[in-house]
């Protein structure tokens, strides 16, 4: 396997899944500032050109977060998704609720604002919105605050995806303007138990 790295948090969620796993990923780094994802060696692996990519040895690539994660995953156990079909369904409905409300509204406010420079001129930019995203963010997240009460981890009792994919971008955001807001007593603890763990210095 080749893991085509770069910065940012969409490569740690990766990262620190994959140490979590115990799964040593070699990696290619590739340079999202100077924007070698935007160029044809690296568009004819991913068209998208976004990062991470995972590119396994037969030449299949595989693109987007939680597509790698869930590949990873089945690879060797135990498992980080779910053991059990129920299992699975909840940690993918928290991933779920953790991409749409929260880290990508923040992580656009953050590419139409203090980003922008970057982002201007790799994808469609609404630098109006940037405060309305990151406030949409910030709502949901008093709202999970709520939901994790008495909880340890985001879907229950076991780390999941849903943890790693959540604590890789609200890290990520606490850099770039948009740091965990202290009163959120339930949220700010969990973050220091994930922040404590081994795997986040992927």
């Amino acid at each position: 396997m080749k893991f085509y790295n770069s910065v940012g948090p969409n490569p740690r969620m990766v990262r620190m899944f994959a140490a979590e796993k115990g799964i040593e990923l070699p990696k290619v780094e590739v340079d999202l500032r100077g924007g070698e994802n935007r160029q044809a060696a690296y568009l004819a692996k991913n068209p998208a050109g976004q990062l991470p990519a995972l590119e396994l040895d037969d030449g299949t690539v595989i693109a987007e977060i939680t597509a790698i994660c869930e590949y990873l995953d089945e690879l060797k156990g135990p498992s980080l998704v779910g053991a059990t079909a129920a299992d699975r369904a909840v940690t993918r409905m928290w991933v779920r609720r953790m991409d749409l409300g929260i880290c990508e509204p923040a992580a656009n406010g953050f590419r139409f604002s203090e980003g922008l420079k970057i982002f201007q001129n790799r994808i469609r930019v609404i630098p109006e919105a940037a405060d309305g995203l990151k406030a949409t963010a910030r709502d949901k997240l008093a709202w999970l605050d709520g939901q994790i009460a008495g909880r340890e981890f985001i879907a229950g009792a076991k780390l999941t995806m849903a943890d790693i994919f959540l604590f890789a971008f609200v890290d990520f955001l606490g850099n770039v303007g948009q740091k965990l807001d202290p009163g959120l007593v339930n949220l700010t603890a969990w973050y220091g138990r994930m922040k404590a763990r081994p795997s986040a210095a992927a």
